[in-house]
């Protein structure tokens, strides 16, 4: 699995994922429906993880409009707990970081509580960082900012996999902006996380900061 595989020195390993949904929320019995994540490791994308998933009810229309992924796709998938079991496997270990996480980290921890787990990885924002990165984007949508950082992309979103590389992609992007606009060479992930949790107005003054210190 991606977790065995030896760490490039000097570099820490992100996982990115992303899960589509039933729903807003686990609190009333939305479920996983499809998981996709990407093993970042060295500025390069170097495994990769997907999987639909059976719910063990059937997927109202508004959602299989939204992310494609239709009842006859789930009918025969494997159940979210089977499911779940791998990827605790693959996640193991490694940091990880979502778009808008803290509605992944609900369905991630509630489908880990159905199969007895309690996963304590440390998670990341892309969409908090964005928002202190470019404050002047349309809005902070993943999309959105796909486009305003000149991306490459095929188009495809809403789907788990799709969404976990341009995910990946931003966060690589945002990393390289904040080593050449403040000269910072080593961007940490527990840098992005800070990050995310100061006010917008603050972002330049800290990152800064940050550059001051490492001189």
């Amino acid at each position: 699995m991606s977790a065995d595989k030896q760490r490039v020195p000097g570099n820490v390993s992100v996982i990115v994922l992303d899960f589509e949904t039933t729903g807003l929320s686990p609190n009333y019995g939305d479920r996983a429906i499809e998981i996709g994540a990407v093993l970042i490791e060295n500025k390069r994308v170097t495994d990769h993880f997907q999987s639909l998933m059976n719910p063990g009810f059937r997927i109202n229309s508004f959602i299989e409009s939204y992310t494609g992924i239709s009842n006859e796709m789930v009918k025969d998938a494997p159940p979210c707990e089977e499911v779940m079991k791998q990827f605790a496997k693959f996640i193991d270990g490694h940091p990880l970081v979502a778009h808008n996480a803290s509605f992944d980290r609900k369905f991630l921890d509630a489908e880990f509580n159905l199969i007895g787990k309690s996963p304590n990885n440390r998670i990341a924002c892309s969409m908090l960082v964005a928002r202190r990165l470019y404050p002047d984007a349309p809005n902070h949508k993943l999309g959105t900012l796909v486009r305003y950082c000149n991306i490459p992309t095929d188009g495809t979103f809403h789907r788990a996999l799709a969404d976990a590389e341009m995910t990946g992609h931003l966060w690589l992007s945002m990393i390289d902006k904040i080593r050449e606009v403040f000269d910072i060479n080593q961007v940490s992930f527990g840098l992005m996380q800070r990050l995310s949790k100061i006010t917008r107005s603050k972002a330049p003054a800290y990152l800064k900061k940050v550059a001051g210190k490492n001189r």
